[in-house]
């Protein structure tokens, strides 16, 4: 049992600490470098669905959704995004 868990601790130790969100990830294939974190979109560093204020970029976004009447936000819109 012991060797076991020592199996399993130093397989997890050769991990990343924190897997990259998937709209961070999204953001990146689409060419969007710039993206590092949540903190990019958002204010908070984890913010909850829903309950985050956005920054810049993240407001952009979320204007845009209304204005093209989406039910949710399409990174590609960053491509229009004038902002830092």
């Amino acid at each position: 049992m012991r060797m076991l868990l020592a199996v399993l601790v130093l397989a997890l130790a050769g991990l990343p600490a924190q897997a990259k969100l998937p709209f961070v990830k999204k953001a990146q294939e689409l060419g969007f470098a710039d993206v590092k974190s949540c903190q990019s979109c958002h204010v908070d560093k984890m913010p909850k669905k829903g309950a985050s204020e956005g920054n810049e970029r993240g407001k952009f976004l979320l204007a845009t959704k209304v204005a093209k009447k989406a039910t949710e936000v399409d990174l590609a819109w960053l491509k229009d995004y004038k902002g830092k």
